[in-house]
Parts: C-alpha cells; structure tokens; sequence
C-alpha cells in the first residue's frame, strides 16, 4: 500500500483527495493544511471551475497537520503530492525529495526555471520520482488523440488549434500575481503547452498576440513554429469576464487521414459538450469514439493511477515527467515574452 500525504487543501487539493479514492494500492495517510477548518474536514467553501463543490468531509484516520515538516518527518509516508500555490512548489518539493519522499506536484512545476531546474535536479540526485500533474493526456478525448498520433492510425500529425478559456477566477486573489500563481499563461494554458510539446515535440519558435494583464498574460492567442513548415500549430488561451462560461477546451487535431474534434465547456447552467471526440476520416466517414463515463475526475483518477504505477515498480512516467513540464514551462515564458515585445521569439 502506498501512503500519501497531500500538502495543502485548496480546489487541487479536494480533487487528488476525491481520485485516490478511486484508486487501487494507495491511500491518503496524512494531510497539511494551515486553515483549521478544512484540516477539521469543513470543505465546503473550497471552489473551482468544474467538478464537485466542496462539502464536509470525514477524515477519520487521516493524520492531519499543520505545519509541512510535520508532514515531511511522517516515516508512513511515501508520496508528498503538492497542492500548494505554484510559488510554493519548488521549496517544498525539494524538502520533500531531500526528505526521501517521492513527489507528486500539481503543474505548474514552478515559476521561474531556475526553480524548475532545481526539482529535477534534486531528484535526480535523491534517486526519487518527480512527477508533475498535468493531467491533460489522461483525459479521455486527449488520451484517444495521443494515441492516434502515436500510433500513426491515421498517418502523420500534421497541426492542431487548441483552446483553453476561463471565467476570471474572482474567488482566487493572487491568480493575476506572477510571483504566487502566475495568471492564466502559467496556470492555465501550461496543460495545452505541455500536450503540444508531448505529441508535436518542441517548438522552434512562438509567436503570440493578445493583452497583458499587469505582468501575465490574460488573453492570447499563439502560433507554434516547428523545423516542419507544414506543421500548422496553435492555441487560445486566457480568462474573459462574463461568468457566463466558467470553463472550456477544446481542440482540432490535423492528421494527414483524419482530423479530430473536441469541444466542451462549463456554462453557468451546467456542463455543454459541445462537440463531442468525432473523428472526420479521409473517406468520409463520421466516427464518435466510444468514452468513459463524462466525470472529469476520471482523468484525475488515470493520473494518480499512473503515479501508483510509478512508484510502485521504480518506473519513471514519460507523461509526468519533470523535464517534460520543465519544457513547457519554458514555452510559457517564451509565449509571454513574445506578447510583451510584439515579435516571435525563439524557444
């Protein structure tokens, strides 16, 4: 059995707690949380832009924290999964890691990347797993494109457009704060950056229009250069201020016999797929792709599985990979850069 122990209690914090219960070979030994209310259990103004609201919680069983190096000197513990705001990940992941604990850290996996640097590094040198979550290819409709692509099904990967679009997060105060959360280039089209870097490979050079918010981006739109001049790359991103709309993403995905289509959102009256993985065939044919039960959790659940699976036979996972988050941490701050000076920037 693996133990784990989560390391802060907010909107991530709920849902990794939610998934390992649907988890075989793991449970959550310990959590840490400054709030007292919630280490009590008390989760109900925990709030986020889709799945379950937050609620009371029975937490018999669970030893409960305070302070993160009671958690880190827990010897029952093999996983320390980070939940904490970005700026927090870097420190506490190392600690973890020099604690001998193996690591499981919600994306971003940092914000700057001398931090980044420094978790894969450390870990490395502490022979423990990083494990970054960005659970995007394990979600059903992202996990059924990986594949395609991978397994060459439907020939070569040709292009895609990727959107990811929020409400603007008015519960999260630090969300436009660069040195805390990173607004939404960093905490929100991370995910599509990282998919394109696994299943396209790494840009040569980005070039990305829209407007600033202070110091983040808040609304963009970039395009992926590649050494291939016909791989045609791009991605929308970024918080509109109608509450109207929650949530988004969606994606086309080119392939030289076959094009794929996704598009789903959060709407104030409840979830809208509004296109649901059909697949469009060089013959002419309509295919919808049969999926899993439409939870978004389930992807959660997928993730931590992989984490389990990790752990459990001393296996790096190549989708959790901390160098692979480390990249598109990069193509972030490269994305950003080219908004700020108005010109494509190299990667």
């Amino acid at each position: 059995m693996i133990n784990v122990g989560i390391a802060g209690l907010g909107f991530m914090g709920m849902i990794h707690y939610l998934a390992y219960q649907k988890v075989k070979g793991v449970r959550v030994r310990a959590i840490c949380e400054q709030d007292p209310k919630r280490l009590a259990g008390d989760w109900r103004k925990i709030k986020g832009n889709f799945g379950p609201p937050g609620r009371m919680m029975d937490l018999a069983g669970v030893a409960r924290y305070a302070k993160l190096e009671d958690l880190l000197a827990d010897p029952q513990i093999d996983v320390v999964d980070v939940c904490l705001p970005p700026s927090w990940h870097a420190g506490v992941a190392v600690d973890a890691l020099k604690a001998g604990k193996h690591v499981f850290c919600e994306k971003p996996i940092a914000l700057e990347m001398a931090d980044a640097d420094r978790m894969v590094k450390t870990a490395a040198k502490a022979d423990r797993l990083l494990m970054i979550g960005h659970v995007l290819p394990f979600f059903p409709e992202y996990h059924f494109a990986r594949n395609a692509i991978a397994s060459g099904k439907y020939g070569k990967l040709i292009g895609g457009a990727f959107k990811r679009i929020i409400s603007d997060p008015v519960w999260l105060h630090d969300f436009y704060n660069p040195a805390v959360t990173g607004g939404p280039m960093v905490d929100l089209h991370i995910h599509d950056a990282h998919f394109i870097r696994l299943t396209c490979g790494m840009p040569k050079t980005v070039h990305t229009v829209g407007r600033m918010r202070g110091q983040v981006a808040e609304l963009f739109q970039t395009q992926f250069l590649f050494d291939d001049p016909e791989m045609v790359v791009t991605a929308a991103s970024g918080a509109i201020m109608q509450q109207g709309r929650l949530f988004t993403h969606a994606f086309e995905i080119y392939l030289q016999r076959a094009t794929l289509l996704f598009d789903y959102a959060t709407l104030a009256t409840g979830p809208s797929l509004n296109m649901p993985l059909t697949v469009l065939t060089d013959a002419g044919r309509v295919l919808r792709p049969k999926l899993g039960s439409g939870d978004p959790l389930d992807g959660f659940v997928a993730e931590l599985t992989e984490v389990v699976r990790a752990v459990k036979s001393g296996e790096p996972s190549d989708l959790l990979d901390g160098r692979l988050a480390r990249d598109a941490l990069l193509l972030c701050q490269r994305q950003t850069a080219s908004l700020e000076k108005r010109r494509p920037i190299s990667v």
